[in-house]
């Protein structure tokens, strides 16, 4: 049962080190019941190994899980019963039907869904009868998410669901998920796509080098950059010395991948004096967006990296 107070997981002071590498360093976090609750950061970060350790695949090396009321050191069998994974990569057989593969794990399970009700879940009823060698890269993760979910599961693990599909297939990926959560389900989400935080979160655990370095709700997180304003440019010609001259009329700028970024708190008299600067060095200002702070702005502030590196 979940305890009164409707959190569905707590992780405390979770450890798992491989001699110098601190991949999930001294972490802790709540899971509500019902909602999406991303761990976004950038490849390396421990977000696959912190899910690993809760999907009961890595043992931690110290710290106590809080899971449907359960305190445990480690992930039991009753508790897969009650929870769906999905990995960053599935090999499923090329030669088994679709029905086939969601047959197999459905007999896994004490209590598995009508294989019919997850084909129609997932949009796959029209290739019950293909072969998993015949089916599309968004059509294999749809799959996947269909054998996460042949138990029933009322917790549910995504991890880089949408990694490698191209974007017509991360849109209907989703779909999916914002559906889970409408029936009812919790999920937890990794990824290091900010746009699919931002879109599909309820709550955010950014982590850098194995620890969480800030947790909110997106609004919340953005809300410290908000007095700011972003402009953008290509970089194009322009010498190091000419942007620092930037400095003098904006709350600071950085470089990233041969784009320019301004931060501005008073936007007219720094778009003015940008446009002055541009004309004086004769520096075009190529491809200029204007846009409110967002997810990835955030990390740039925290680590002074992007949140693709």
């Amino acid at each position: 049962m979940v305890k009164e107070n409707g959190l569905l997981l707590r992780v405390d002071r979770l450890k798992k080190y491989y001699r110098e590498v601190r991949a999930v360093d001294d972490i802790s976090f709540a899971v509500p019941k019902g909602v999406i609750f991303t761990i976004l950061g950038p490849n390396g970060a421990g977000k696959t190994t912190t899910l690993e350790i809760l999907e009961g695949i890595r043992d931690p090396d110290s710290g106590e899980i809080e899971i449907f009321g359960m305190q445990l050191k480690r992930i039991t069998r009753t508790v897969k019963e009650r929870i769906g994974v999905l990995l960053q990569e599935s090999n499923f057989e090329r030669y088994l039907k679709v029905k086939e593969v969601l047959a197999l794990f459905a007999s896994f399970f004490q209590n598995p869904r009508p294989t019919q009700a997850v084909l129609a879940q997932v949009s796959l009823e029209e290739k019950a009868e293909a072969y998993v060698k015949n089916l599309s890269g968004g059509q294999r993760q749809r799959l996947a998410i269909g054998v996460t979910l042949i138990n029933d599961p009322e917790l549910i693990f995504f991890d880089e669901p949408t990694t490698g599909l191209d974007p017509q297939a991360r849109r209907n990926i989703w779909e999916i998920i914002s559906s889970l959560k409408e029936s009812g389900k919790t999920i937890i989400l990794t990824t290091h796509y900010m746009e699919e935080a931002e879109k599909l979160s309820d709550h955010i655990c950014i982590m850098d080098h194995g620890k969480i370095i800030a947790a909110g709700t997106p609004r919340r997180l953005t809300a410290e950059l908000q007095q700011e304003t972003i402009i953008e440019f290509h970089l194009n010609d322009a010498d190091e010395l000419e942007l620092q001259s930037i400095n003098n009329f904006s709350s600071g700028f950085a470089v990233e991948e041969e784009i320019v970024i301004v931060k501005s708190t008073s936007l007219v008299q720094t778009m003015d004096k940008l446009l002055r600067w541009s004309q004086e060095k004769e520096i075009p200002l190529k491809n200029m967006v204007v846009r409110q702070p967002n997810l990835e702005d955030v990390f740039l502030s925290l680590t002074g990296r992007k949140l693709r590196e």
